[in-house]
């Protein structure tokens, strides 16, 4: 029997039951539609977490005041510790220090608080960062939108973020205007371009100007003292060697053990392995839980295939006394049980669409509106083949006993069955 007169057939039977077809291909539709609604919503998800902390700098190191030993490693700490802070205890030495290890290229020291920030009677209360003119320029990686960065001998200038140009203040800021922090005229020489607000290379929200300029406006601030230092290596290769080298360094210069220490060395790239893993996880959990959809689909298949078997035995009987051989009877039934998984992986994948495009409108560009700009999903084609391919394989698998108990049917008593 040819496989184009088999597909024939198992079409036909297909349509001649299509109540009972779409009853049990509608379990399947339902468990692909889950699976890869869940897997495509956490696939952008991580998408848009990397892309964030790609923002960061993949060879910035950053060192911060005290350890927390509470969270995660990518974020400065060990699981099950006390945590330790002094928010000023990075001097000048630790800057040394680390220049002099092998692979650092730039160190910038961040001075940062709030401030009073005042434009044509209106006053804001914004994030200050004073940094390195020169080593800042290196190791930033928000581009400018208009204006330049700072030179060496820059006094009481600053460079706004995006959103503190565009909408702090009721009307625009721009290059070389005045503005008031904390009693003292700055004048704006650059505005950056927007960054997403996930921090990434710099913050919309945040007003940068020279080091010496920020401790003399920040409260609590005393000159070389830092909140925290970046770090830019010359290799991405090199972060973890170089991380480990300032970690060992600083810790023989202060004095401090693992239990005592009171500084934390940490980079993009942990961030992005944590978040991607919990990201991962969460995906692959949803999705098993969504999966048992269709372990209740597959049982439909194989119970509407059973019951085809019963309506269907003369049929075989007369295939059998027909020629019929036992493993053509089999494709026979694979094949309608295939055309099930199929139309239901089909169906499962349009409906993901429509669950995705609604999801996307609803909520989740607005939740990872707090990483930045919200992405929005969408199904890959490798994902459309793989809900596909599996949904038919789980067609395949559900109609192999119904399928081999139909082989094996004897035509004699095939053909007296009533």
């Amino acid at each position: 029997m040819r496989f184009g007169y088999i597909l024939k057939l198992s079409a036909k039977s297909f349509m001649q039951r299509k109540l009972r077809s779409w009853l049990t291909i509608l379990g399947i539709v339902i468990g692909v539609a889950a699976v890869v609604t869940i897997l495509s919503l956490g696939e952008s998800m991580q998408q848009s977490v990397e892309s964030r902390l790609g923002g960061l700098g993949a060879d910035i190191i950053t060192v911060s005041p005290g350890f927390s030993r509470a969270s995660m490693r990518g974020f400065g700490g060990r699981p099950g510790e006390a945590s330790s802070n002094n928010q000023q205890n990075i001097t000048n030495r630790d800057i040394q220090i680390i220049k002099s290890i092998s692979g650092v290229r730039y160190v910038n020291g961040v001075a940062s608080g709030r401030a009073e920030v005042t434009y044509l009677s209106e006053s804001v209360s914004l994030t200050v960062e004073g940094v390195d003119p020169l080593a800042w320029k290196e190791i930033t990686t928000s581009e400018l939108a208009s204006g330049r960065y700072f030179t060496q001998n820059d006094v009481n200038v600053v460079i706004l973020g995006n959103s503190v140009a565009e909408e702090m203040f009721k009307e625009p800021l721009s290059l070389n205007s005045q503005i008031n922090v904390e009693g003292v005229s700055f004048k704006i020489v650059g505005i950056l371009e927007e960054s997403g607000g996930f921090g990434g290379g710099g913050g919309d929200r945040t007003i940068f100007m020279p080091y010496d300029s920020a401790v003399n406006i920040l409260e609590d601030m005393d000159t070389n003292r830092y909140n925290s230092l970046q770090v830019k290596v010359s290799d991405e290769e090199l972060v973890e060697p170089v991380m480990e080298d300032i970690e060992s360094k600083l810790m023989l210069s202060r004095h401090v053990t693992e239990k005592t220490k009171d500084f934390t060395v940490s980079s993009s790239l942990q961030m992005q392995e944590t978040i991607s893993d919990v990201t991962s996880t969460i995906s692959l959990f949803l999705a098993g839980i969504a999966a048992v959809s269709l372990l209740v689909g597959a049982i439909g298949i194989a119970n509407t295939m059973f019951m085809s078997v019963m309506e269907r035995t003369k049929q075989i009987g007369i295939l059998k006394a027909l020629g019929t051989t036992n493993f053509e009877i089999i494709k026979l039934f694979l094949t309608e049980s295939a055309i099930i998984g199929f139309a239901g992986g089909f169906v499962g994948i349009f409906l993901a669409f429509i669950l995705i495009g609604i999801v996307s409108e609803m909520g989740f560009s607005l939740a990872m509106g707090g990483m930045g700009r919200g992405t929005i999903a969408t199904i890959t084609p490798e994902l459309i083949l793989f809900a596909l391919g599996f949904s038919t394989a789980i067609g395949i698998i559900s109609g192999l006993i119904p399928a081999r108990m139909a082989s094996k049917l004897q035509p004699t008593e095939a053909l007296r069955y009533e």
